[in-house]
């Protein structure tokens, strides 16, 4: 007699009956089922007078089970009755196990089943799924090989699941190597695994090969559709979804949310905010009802707009569409309201949530990051780091490079630094957007040695050809003078953007090369991209530093006229600091008062210097007028309308202006410098005390003084060591 324990479970009302179930071999027993509409009595021996019965009172017995105990007891009885000896029961055994997380019990079915069960592509197909769908996708392969090793074929259901795991593993030959498996067998025109190519082809970023698969395709599906418009979302081509999408419903196809939600996120990517907001609107109108996914996608749009009023509409939706479990969508709440400042609502919502993992919590971090408060989002970080209160979470490269940003945007790039070298020390990758943003901080203190050092372990990691990476070497090299290695890093990259250019021009106007800052100007417009806003603050501010006046005369008319770009503040201030360096302080002014907007002190304070190289105190004293009239008073416009007195004799205006400074609190930043040598970094800051240490350097600078001297390259003020306490006394 054989007896199965403890029987008794319940599963949409079905129930199984007795509690304990009791048989001999051949399964002499009543079983009662009981539905809502009937119960019905049926004696086990009488049905399962066959192989192919037992294996279907099995499979029934499987398919209800709730628990692994059940799971378990039910495969006992199979393997006692000899019922292991079918595939199909084997199969339904692997997926039950599956189901549960029990990956290395299933693969024990699929091991262990006898050799004449190993034909059937049911159980093969099984064991697949069961890899693919716990994310071991090297298994898969694996499996897939020892398929194809024993000589037996593969299905319509068998290329589905290995194209995906290919598709997931990121391995080209593997790919294609499949791909040409699905042409042998003559499945290129099955549509299931067509739309898994496709998808294949666009995790790839291959959308040239994904395209010529669609286009092939004889029988299109909805999943088609869909798979091709997501393909074109997840490579930052929001043009090409919406031509997919429209060439969809030119077929007479209707979206659905998959399909619109993969629209707007293209955007999002593409970081076209307005039109995917304008998107969203539409899918509304059309009867469209909105998912997580697309509200977690325009809320995101949100925080990147800093429309924080648009946002809260958006989060009544959540609540309204009962979206409010989503983890997903509270973290993109999150973001948005700590992007838009509202830190406060950020944290309650973060207190609300149920179950906090690391993607909530790297939501919270980078919001006091890009708010500011890095030391509270540094606060949460070492929680993190020490596990305290968030057990089994471990900050991961979002996390680092989270706070790594934040403490470069307020200026703490040291602290950033030892961030980095912290997180390398932790054996956690860097991503691009970590690279990119220490790159950053090196460029801001010059560190040009840690930069190469980076630079060799972008190489090291191949990452040189990520844009992102590459602009920030750019911006590296360039902010740190080594214009050489600057434009070597912009030759090499393969699909500049405009932000790529952009860096590259305005390295070469810092340093005053005006004449290479215009050639790749106009190179940059023969290679066929269209300069920007941001391209020509660049170039016009590499003309003023040059003085070629005519040539940044040409560029401000060229930008209005023929690129139709509306003059901004900073374009403004760049023409009269040209203006000005060049000793056209009348022209100067007249840009000024004929601006179309109120100037800001940016402008009067380019006006400002001017008139203090050319000593002209009746331009300075209207201008300096002006910008305190803004009450936007700082140390410098002070100094210089002192030292434009002083340099006209007018010693009296000069101490008065300093003194009113002084009476009013405001002091200047002392300026720093500093030089590595020897793998060590010296900081110079201007009024500190001596160091014995810094001595050495002081005298050295009154030699090169002294040796400008001899050169007639004699600066306004003497250098000295009583000059330097003198100038930051007060």
């Amino acid at each position: 007699m054989v007896v199965l324990q403890g029987f008794s479970f319940r599963t949409h009302n079905i129930s199984i009956y007795p509690k304990k179930l009791s048989y001999p071999s051949n399964f002499s027993n009543w079983v009662s089922i009981t539905t809502p509409h009937n119960r019905t009595q049926i004696k086990a021996g009488h049905f399962c007078s066959t192989h192919n019965e037992i294996s279907d009172f099995f499979d029934h017995l499987l398919r209800q089970c709730t628990t692994i105990q059940q799971s378990k007891q039910t495969h006992t009885q199979i393997v006692l009755t000899e019922a292991y000896r079918s595939a199909f029961l084997a199969a339904r055994l692997v997926s039950v196990y599956a189901r549960f997380g029990l990956l290395d019990d299933a693969r024990k079915v699929f091991e262990t089943t006898p050799i004449e069960c190993n034909s059937n592509l049911l159980l093969w197909n099984s064991i697949l799924r069961a890899n693919v769908t716990h994310g071991e996708y090297d298994e898969c392969l694996r499996v897939y090989l020892r398929l194809r090793k024993h000589g037996f074929g593969a299905d319509g259901f068998t290329f589905p699941l290995v194209v995906k795991a290919c598709a997931m593993m990121g391995d080209s030959d593997i790919c294609r190597n499949v791909h040409t498996h699905v042409l042998q067998m003559g499945f290129e025109h099955h549509v299931h695994v067509a739309n898994e190519l496709v998808g294949m082809y666009g995790k790839l970023g291959r959308m040239d090969d994904a395209r010529r698969l669609f286009d092939r395709m004889t029988v299109r599906s909805l999943i088609s559709w869909n798979t091709i418009v997501s393909g074109f979302s997840l490579n930052y081509d929001c043009d090409g979804a919406l031509e997919m999408f429209q060439q969809m419903e030119a077929e007479g196809l209707e979206p659905n949310s998959v399909t619109w939600t993969a629209l707007l996120s293209s955007h999002a990517r593409c970081r076209k905010n307005e039109k995917a907001l304008r998107l969203y609107g539409v899918m509304r109108k059309r009867g469209v009802g909105s998912t997580a996914e697309a509200l977690a996608v325009v809320i995101s749009v949100c925080a990147e707009l800093g429309v924080c009023d648009e946002g809260e509409v958006f989060h009544g939706y959540v609540i309204k569409g009962g979206f409010g479990n989503y983890s997903f969508v509270k973290n993109s709440l999150i973001c948005m309201y700590g992007k838009n400042g509202a830190i406060e609502d950020a944290k309650n919502l973060f207190s609300e949530m149920s179950s906090k993992n690391i993607v909530s919590l790297n939501a919270l971090i980078s919001s006091y990051a890009e708010f500011g408060l890095c030391d509270e989002a540094y606060a949460i970080f070492s929680q993190l780091e020490k596990s305290d209160g968030y057990p089994m979470v471990r900050p991961n490269v979002i996390s680092w490079s989270a706070v790594i940003s934040g403490f470069a945007s307020k200026g703490r790039g040291e602290e950033s630094l030892e961030l980095f070298r912290r997180m390398q020390l932790t054996e956690v990758m860097a991503n691009s957007v970590t690279i990119s943003c220490v790159l950053s901080v090196c460029g801001e203190l010059s560190a040009l040695r840690l930069g190469r050092e980076i630079h060799g372990h972008v190489i090291r990691a191949i990452m040189d050809s990520n844009i992102l990476v590459g602009n920030g070497l750019i911006n590296m090299y360039t902010k740190c003078g080594s214009l050489k290695e600057g434009d070597l890093v912009f030759t090499k990259i393969d699909g500049r953007d405009s932000i790529s250019w952009n860096s590259m021009i305005a390295g070469y106007g810092m340093h005053g090369l005006g004449e290479n800052a215009l050639n790749t100007f106009e190179k940059m417009i023969k290679d066929g991209y269209t300069p920007d806003e941001v391209t020509f603050v660049a170039v016009l501010s590499a003309c003023s530093h040059a003085g070629l006046v005519v040539q940044g005369r040409k560029l401000f008319d060229l930008m209005v006229r023929e690129f139709k770009i509306e003059p901004r503040m900073e374009h403004y201030a760049c023409m009269v600091d040209l203006l000005g360096r060049a000793g056209l302080l009348q022209e100067a002014s007249d840009t000024v008062k004929n601006m179309p907007m109120e100037p800001n002190a940016c402008v009067w304070g380019a006006l400002l210097n001017s008139c203090r190289m050319y000593k002209n105190t009746d331009v300075a004293e209207e201008t300096a007028s002006h910008i305190f009239s803004l009450g936007s008073e700082t140390f410098g416009s002070y100094m210089l309308l002192s030292d434009i007195y002083a340099a006209t004799g007018r010693w009296e205006d000069s101490a008065r202006v300093r003194i009113s400074a002084k009476t009013k609190g405001l002091r200047k930043i002392p300026g720093q410098s500093w030089i590595e040598v020897k793998k060590k970094v010296y900081m110079f800051t201007a009024g500190n005390a001596l160091q014995t240490e810094m001595e050495e350097v002081y005298r050295m600078l009154q030699d090169l003084h002294l040796q400008m001297e001899i050169e007639n390259h004699v600066p306004g003020t003497s250098i000295g060591l009583q000059d330097v306490d003198e100038e930051y006394a007060f």
